[in-house]
């Protein structure tokens, strides 16, 4: 993101569905990293794990595979278990938005059973790990039940595929999705209202499997999730104990040492902290590119890898690489990584999971004076939580930095924790605008240790 205040995509597409809601009312492979210190008590699961606003929840085994409704598609055992296309259900047509071109593609269809939210939802947000040749792509659908009983549309969570050659579609999002009472744009569902007292009481997602016809080539998708959530509108949170001091070991890239670079993917390297901050843990995990995956690099760029997360997060629609569920898509792409969308409730949160070794990637918004030492106000911008002091102040990579040296920065642990929380805020010009209230990308091991299981499921991730 930009170091000056200004409107970023994601805040003008949420303007233009509270504008929308103004006609009726107000709306391990890997174990972790060595910690570079240590001190302090590790925080508590149970009671990180305390009743939060948040539901996440995912099909990953072979057993969830199996109780999914698939036509033409069938599950997959082994060391992570998925769903391919068997035989397939039969041949559509799509025409690609961005590049006009029409295409024949055989198709397979797995649905999940009827998930009910623990917390009737006002957001849900959908991602996905998956494995997709060329000549194949997948799309992830969303249909809900509102909370008196009717139904939403099957709303389009994305079309994804890892790569963007030839043979590939360009991964997008689809944009002006509703039905009067919730909205899809981008990444996340909305209801409309909040006010009103409508919410999302259960969903369903569905996966639409897409290869060339007459190949026997076919994606694989090994974790398909939601998280759905119902956070009250605050322009404060409740101040949490510091309760751990460690940081890990996370390479440090900076985003504006690519200003001007690769302008096709959002301006270039000015718009790039969410590329930046997942190249950052993918690494960290040991995730490393090929001189063969990264000769499309001009040679005389530094850190190629930044470049390549960037065009291959790149969100068509979106037209920028901030699209929360396709960066967890990115990281999964790494063998033995898999990647989330969720929410988190406290700094005890992050505590927990960097105990365990797990950095997180957090969204937030802020103006320069509410954030010490940061030095740019920000309507949206990503950054890699990688520790805590012996204070408890937030020790975070931050890729809006002058260069990689700078990027490691300690924020005040009360100015950080309550920016990233609260979903209401007041902009440059004085204006309540949205805040993300908490939003976060985990990257973690296909096998995680025993420890990191525990993290993870103190945080509501399984």
């Amino acid at each position: 993101m930009s170091r000056v205040e200004q409107p970023s995509r994601r805040a003008v597409l949420a303007a233009a569905v509270a504008a929308a809601a103004m006609a009726g009312a107000l709306p391990a492979a890997a174990e972790a990293a060595p910690a570079a210190g240590t001190g302090g008590g590790a925080p508590d699961p149970d009671r990180a794990s305390a009743r939060r606003p948040v539901d996440y929840r995912a099909w990953t085994t072979f057993n969830d595979w199996r109780r999914g409704a698939a036509e033409g598609a069938r599950p997959v055992a082994g060391a992570r278990p998925g769903v391919v296309i068997g035989t397939p259900a039969g041949t559509t047509e799509y025409t690609d938005p961005h590049t006009g071109t029409t295409a024949a593609w055989e198709y397979a269809t797995w649905t999940s059973p009827v998930h009910r939210l623990a917390v009737p939802a006002t957001e849900a947000i959908a991602s996905w790990n998956a494995h997709t040749p060329a000549g194949t792509w997948i799309q992830v659908d969303l249909k809900g039940t509102y909370s008196d009983g009717t139904d939403t549309p099957w709303y389009v969570m994305g079309r994804w595929a890892a790569g963007d050659g030839d043979r590939d579609i360009r991964r997008t999002s689809v944009d002006d999705q509703g039905d009067g009472r919730s909205s899809v744009w981008t990444d996340t569902f909305s209801v409309d209202d909040a006010s009103t007292g409508l919410r999302l009481a259960s969903y369903r997602l569905r996966l639409t499997l897409h290869r060339r016809p007459g190949t026997r080539t076919t994606p694989t998708v090994w974790r398909l999730g939601a998280m759905g959530s119902d956070v009250p509108d605050r322009f404060t949170v409740p101040a949490s104990a510091p309760g751990l001091a460690r940081e890990l070991r996370v390479p440090r890239y900076s985003q504006e040492i690519h200003k001007g670079q690769y302008p096709e993917y959002d301006n270039g390297g000015e718009a790039w902290c969410s590329p930046t901050s997942s190249q950052m843990i993918v690494e960290y995990w040991g995730g490393r590119l090929t001189e063969a995956q990264l000769a499309w690099v001009d040679p005389s760029y530094a850190d190629p890898q930044v470049c390549h997360a960037a065009r291959y997060t790149y969100d068509n629609q979106y037209e920028g690489c901030g699209n929360w569920p396709f960066n967890a898509a990115y990281a999964a792409t790494f063998a033995g990584l898999q990647g989330v969308v969720t929410r988190l409730g406290s700094l005890t949160d992050l505590e927990t999971l960097v105990a365990a070794g797990i950095p997180a990637i957090t969204s937030q918004s802020f103006l320069e004076e509410e954030l010490t030492g940061s030095g740019y106000g920000t309507s949206g911008h990503l950054m890699t939580v990688i520790g805590f002091t012996a204070d408890g102040d937030v020790i975070a990579n931050d890729p809006a930095s002058d260069d990689n040296d700078a990027v490691r920065r300690v924020y005040k642990r009360r100015e950080w924790e309550n920016i990233w929380l609260r979903t209401k805020r007041y902009n440059a010009s004085g204006k309540v605008v949205s805040g993300t209230g908490g939003v976060c990308y985990l990257y973690f091991p296909a096998r995680p240790s025993a420890h990191q299981r525990r993290a993870l499921a103190a945080v509501g991730v399984r």
